[in-house]
């Protein structure tokens, strides 16, 4: 077989059909590679669909702002009406000039049917200035007198101002309670600004523990409620009129109003005595309050 001779044409040719049959890539020289920037974290580029095919691509998301989103919703509480203001109690009225009160009606003195039964005479009074209801009957007020002792708890067996206290509030017209003042105007003055402020009468406990009055009203030079004052005058019912007693002296007339000197002499302070009260020696007062506790 005959050699054709090789030219630098068909050497050439031969060449470039070798270089587009080859499969491997040409190997890159050295300081070629160095010069090529590094390649990046391929976690910090994300896939999109050109790369994993449709519906794969990774869904954007949003930079975080802070607040995390809760995984449930959230519940908005109703807005509460603000609670309605308790409206202020209004200011007691204080009356200008000399102030006098009066409890007493026609009909409402009642005297003792005994001796004994001054207590019992003085709880159908207090009753009467009370209630609209008058009661004036002997049966009513031996009632009381009874109510009354058998409150007491007296080793003498007779009725006491503890008994008088706790009978008028078992019988509903209290509260009231029994008090012990040490001066004698300071004790007016305590009478006068609780039926001021309870329009009730005033137990007194007369002639040092021995004796009932009721105190039915008073005088004063000023208002009570204004905290400044002085009592001027007392109207008093003693259930022992017309009687009076020897010793302390006559009895006024029902609902008579006193001067402080006056009653002064038959309004005594009460030392302290065989039979405990449960309070100090002083002026005694049968004292209606406002207080349910009493």
């Amino acid at each position: 077989m005959r050699r054709l001779p090789v030219t630098p044409a068909i050497l050439s040719a031969l060449l470039a059909a070798a270089l587009l049959a080859g499969c491997a890539a040409p190997v890159e020289p050295a300081a070629l590679a160095a010069e090529q920037p590094a390649p990046t974290a391929a976690a910090s580029l994300p896939p999109n669909e050109d790369e994993q095919g449709p519906g794969t691509a990774e869904q954007a998301v949003p930079a975080p702002t802070g607040r995390p989103v809760p995984p449930y919703p959230i519940v908005v509480p109703p807005t509460l009406a603000p609670e309605a203001e308790a409206e202020p109690e209004p200011t007691p009225e204080i009356e200008d000039g000399p102030f006098a009160m009066n409890l007493y009606r026609k009909g409402d003195f009642v005297a003792q049917y005994t001796f004994e039964w001054c207590v019992g005479a003085s709880l159908q009074m207090m009753r009467n200035l009370t209630d609209a209801k008058v009661t004036r009957s002997r049966a009513t007020q031996q009632d009381y007198w009874e109510l009354a002792r058998d409150l007491s708890h007296s080793p003498f067996g007779g009725a006491n101002p503890r008994g008088w206290t706790a009978a008028l509030n078992d019988l509903r017209y209290g509260p009231y309670t029994l008090v012990s003042v040490p001066k004698y105007k300071q004790a007016l003055r305590v009478a006068a600004s609780a039926m001021r402020e309870t329009g009730r009468p005033v137990g007194l406990v007369m002639w040092r523990g021995r004796h009932a009055w009721v105190m039915s009203g008073f005088t004063a030079d000023a208002d009570p409620r204004s905290g400044d004052f002085n009592v001027t005058g007392v109207r008093v019912l003693d259930p022992l009129y017309p009687h009076g007693n020897s010793l302390w002296g006559a009895s006024p007339k029902p609902n008579a109003l006193l001067s402080p000197a006056k009653l002064g002499k038959q309004f005594v302070f009460r030392e302290r005595r065989r039979v405990n009260l449960g309070v100090p020696p002083g002026y005694l007062l049968i004292l209606p309050t406002t207080d349910q506790a009493a």
